[in-house]
């Protein structure tokens, strides 16, 4: 949940010392900009450290240097999902999420997914590959019975992308608030849908949300959709039905992930995998520099901070 943080005003002033990837943000005055490789803060630097944002899509590599920042006052996150960055967190520390940044491309890349599991551009990409024209008749979105599994700010922009076709829509939260039905009713209805699109963050309770169970009442030839977290899916329970050829998968994040050579489900059928760049196209730039020169800001003026995940 998106909220705000007010942090006690003695906590600002002429010592705020900030490192991010962009050395060319507008940092408010009374704010220290430490030089930058783009990459991680210099050795020597990190003790002085009290707003940190971590560089988008480095990895461990970028939470890594969290337990040396002695000073550290906010670790404001690039990306949405905090999964990684929460057991790290040291106590006190103010932790933001990137919440609103990254809703409208992981969106579109989730209705992407669906389309192509639908029309087959599996199967039409490895016939490209050899030359091969074999006109097939595949499922459409139209007229698709769809599945939201997650009702944060992703999820409904989802559910407003998918507005624009022809589908019905039914999305589902753990709450069951916001027009959202609650997880039990999900399991009622998964058999019935043509399209599932999980958009959860992995936690105890939505790890393997899509289970041996699960997997199995989902209807003959549906598509999963996984643009959350890999874990959020048993991957060998879903290799079971991918390989029986029984369902589709459309998948941005995977369990292992990075995904190495030979993994089965590389080679698995009917499935498309692309490297979880939900959020990661040319739109995060800007709006990611916006957000976090919007957050040094308030972090500078004394106000409230928004996207807090957990409160110093």
């Amino acid at each position: 949940m998106v909220c705000a943080q007010r942090l006690g005003s003695n906590h600002y002033g002429a010592q705020s010392v900030i490192w991010t990837q962009w050395s060319d943000l507008k940092i408010p005055a009374g704010l220290t900009h430490l030089p930058t490789d783009g990459v991680t803060p210099r050795a020597e630097d990190l003790a002085k450290i009290t707003f940190y944002v971590p560089t988008y899509m480095y990895g461990p590599a970028a939470l890594e240097p969290i337990a040396k920042m002695s000073s550290l006052q906010v670790i404001q996150s690039p990306n949405a999902g905090v999964d990684d960055v929460i057991p790290l967190r040291p106590k006190g520390v103010t932790l933001c999420n990137a919440a609103g940044v990254h809703d409208a491309s992981t969106a579109e890349l989730a209705v992407g997914l669906a389309i192509a599991a639908r029309r087959g551009f599996a199967q039409f990409a490895k016939d490209q590959s050899v030359g091969k024209w074999a006109h097939t008749t595949h499922a459409a979105l139209t007229d698709s019975k769809i599945a939201i599994v997650g009702h944060g700010n992703i999820g409904k922009t989802i559910a407003r992308m998918l507005s624009g076709f022809e589908v019905q829509v039914t999305s589902f939260s753990k709450s069951g608030t916001d027009g959202a039905l609650t997880m039990d009713k999900f399991d009622e209805q998964l058999s019935t849908f043509d399209v599932i699109i999980l958009i959860v963050p992995l936690n105890a309770q939505t790890r393997h949300l899509m289970n041996t169970a699960r997997l199995a009442k989902m209807k003959d030839g549906a598509a999963l959709v996984n643009v959350a977290r890999g874990a959020v899916v048993d991957t060998d329970a879903l290799l079971a039905e991918l390989n029986a050829k029984r369902i589709f998968a459309a998948l941005d994040v995977t369990d292992p992930e990075p995904l190495p050579v030979g993994h089965p489900l590389w080679s698995a059928p009917n499935t498309i995998i692309t490297p979880h760049v939900g959020g990661d196209s040319k739109a995060f730039e800007p709006r990611g520099r916006a957000l976090v020169e919007a957050q040094l800001a308030r972090f500078a003026a004394g106000q409230p901070l928004v996207n807090v995940v957990a409160e110093g």
